[in-house]
């Protein structure tokens, strides 16, 4: 029986092989981890969470909410994972990184036709159906492998993650519990700054030192990413109209809306552990110390991990893929994951579900399919094989991608409403044609 190789078992590797396996084709999942360390991972769990143990929104009438929708309409193992292993975030989906991890490793080692093998792939045996998800942190010899492939340089940008600190070194009498217009429960730390508070903050964050060897050229960076302190530099007010705003949010102690906020948000299931949002950094781990106790409530922070710099690569999908996520140039390798310019998590596992099935059915001699543009998945693999290859960049998901109704809505909220109905109609008509008779 013909098998598919599929490279890297982060989110996007870990739902391709298990649609895979499920369609009744042998796969060999490859996963240089641990034998092969990256600068951020921590395990050698499958699917670890890296940035961030948010999902985020489960709101249906929020882009991340319908693509949760649509992933759970094909099958997704990841939201069953989440399901079981889920942390109180209010109105997103936020897991314990640790028990998730674990959840989708333990399953996926139990699946009939998955074989896990933990080792590099350097070269792609151009005979064999190869499936590439090695996401962001494609080792180096793969990389060059790659852009010899393509024929594509320079096919990277930078990205940050945010420092995590204990729940108990937290100073209660300064922070308050809440979420942003009270949507959802109160279960966001908020940490509110006064303007001179916040000024004191700012002056000695544009000052730290940068972690050397990375430039602060903005272009290097995808936007939903960008680094505390390069934000920063975009002037006074950039981080209260940024990570540190403070709409939607008031003090119980003041009945006021603070000058900034910044929120912490639960990343374990015990509520130990808690993410400063949005404070992506690459600041030297000492300025990070120094500077981020200037925070109010963080004076004597507890720092379980430090914000950290890597690279993210990716290829230039519009000009290589077609939309089936196969390469033009060779029909058996497929990509999935933020290597061909999605950005996030859910976004990077839904395209391992489409190339996982579109695989097998390339394998059994059966048409490839792709969602429409209808839907948030078919817009997002519409949008990273069809945009200007010039400038491409990567891509959250987002309402902006999906073509408009045939009635104008001026209520934003409604008019959502209506992209996620029909959004759904469409998946599910998808979905019994792209899993039937396999």
């Amino acid at each position: 029986m013909q098998q598919i190789n599929v490279i890297g078992g982060g989110l996007a590797g870990s739902e391709a092989a298990y649609a895979i396996a499920n369609c009744g084709v042998k796969v060999k999942l490859w996963e240089m981890r641990p034998n092969n360390n990256t600068p951020v991972h921590q395990t050698s769990n499958l699917a670890e969470l890296v940035c961030s143990n948010s999902l985020k929104s489960e709101l249906i009438d929020t882009s991340q909410g319908l693509l949760k929708k649509e992933m759970s309409i094909l099958g997704s193992l990841l939201l069953k994972c989440a399901e079981s292993t889920k942390v109180p975030a209010g109105s997103a989906l936020a897991v314990d990184r640790e028990l998730f991890s674990k959840e989708v490793t333990k399953t996926l080692e139990a699946t009939p036709n998955i074989e896990i093998i933990r080792d590099e792939v350097t070269e792609l045996d151009h005979n064999q159906i190869n499936l590439i998800c090695t996401g962001p942190l494609t080792s180096k010899t793969l990389h060059e492998s790659l852009q010899k492939l393509t024929g594509e340089e320079n096919l990277y940008f930078f990205d940050a993650v945010a420092p995590s600190i204990t729940a108990e070194s937290l100073d209660k009498t300064k922070v308050f519990k809440a979420s942003r217009y009270n949507k959802g429960t109160a279960d966001y730390y908020n940490c509110p700054f006064t303007e001179e508070e916040y000024n004191d903050f700012y002056q000695n964050l544009i000052k730290s030192d940068i972690k050397q060897g990375h430039s602060v050229d903005k272009k290097l960076y995808f936007s939903g990413c960008m680094p505390i302190e390069v934000i920063a530099h975009g002037g006074i007010d950039s981080l209260r109209y940024g990570p540190l705003r403070p709409v939607g949010l008031i003090d119980p102690r003041t009945g006021q809306q603070p000058y900034a906020v910044l929120q912490l948000r639960q990343e374990d299931r015990d509520g130990n552990i808690y993410g400063l949002v949005g404070f992506q950094t690459r600041l030297k781990w000492g300025e990070q110390d120094k500077v981020f106790r200037l925070i109010p409530g963080l004076e004597q922070a507890e720092f379980i991990r430090y914000g950290v710099m890597h690279r993210n690569t990716f290829i230039n999908s519009p000009k290589l893929l077609l939309p089936t996520l196969q390469l033009k140039q060779n029909e058996n390798i497929f990509f999935a994951g933020q290597i061909t310019g999605v950005e996030g998590y859910m976004e990077s596992a839904v395209t391992g579900i489409i190339a996982g099935i579109n695989a097998v059915r390339y394998i059994k001699k059966m048409p490839l399919m792709y969602p429409n543009r209808f839907t948030m998945t078919g817009a997002l693999i519409d949008f990273i094989t069809t945009s200007e290859s010039k400038d491409f960049q990567p891509i959250n998901a987002n309402f902006g991608l999906i073509p408009p109704l045939e009635e104008r809505i001026k209520n934003k909220k409604e008019r959502y409403k209506q992209y996620s109905n029909r959004a759904i109609k469409a998946t599910k008509k998808f979905s019994e044609l792209f899993l039937s008779n396999l």
